[in-house]
């Protein structure tokens, strides 16, 4: 009879702790075909810094004139809303430390601690084909 209470398999049995550990001789040497160990390094999409409108999004080149406007909705650049300081939360809805509120936020004014508010967005797309032929034979490769 053996020493335990109950007799089915479980942890403390001897065959399979030594299913567990395996062989313990030297590692084979990785093939060409074979993964190699560590990590896998990621495959990061390309980055890129852009200047957008803050109401209607559009695309726009830097640096921002003092009398540029969008070229879509038209707005002032060189506004409070487009600038990197602007927070609705902060005292006069400007991080840096300002003396009296700019009043109304979205009109051209002569801020000398103006920054342009841009963004870092990612590459995801690829450029498309330039024509239909090409778009056909891309089908195909």
């Amino acid at each position: 009879m053996s020493e335990r209470k109950y007799r089915q398999r479980g942890y403390q049995d001897e065959p399979r702790d030594r299913e567990r550990q395996g062989p313990t001789g030297p590692k084979p040497a990785q093939g060409p075909r074979e993964k190699p160990e560590g990590p896998k390094t990621p495959n990061l999409m390309a980055s890129h810094e852009v200047f957008r409108c803050s109401r209607c999004g559009n695309l726009l080149a830097l640096p921002v004139g003092s009398d540029s406007r969008c070229s879509r909705c038209g707005v002032d650049l060189h506004s409070c809303i487009q600038c990197m300081s602007f927070d609705t939360s902060a005292r006069f809805e400007c991080t840096q430390t300002i003396t009296a509120r700019v009043a109304p936020k979205d009109v051209k004014n002569l801020c000398t601690l103006f920054t342009a508010r841009t963004t870092v967005e990612r590459q995801t797309g690829t450029p498309g084909p330039t024509t239909a032929r090409q778009a056909f034979d891309d089908l195909f490769k």
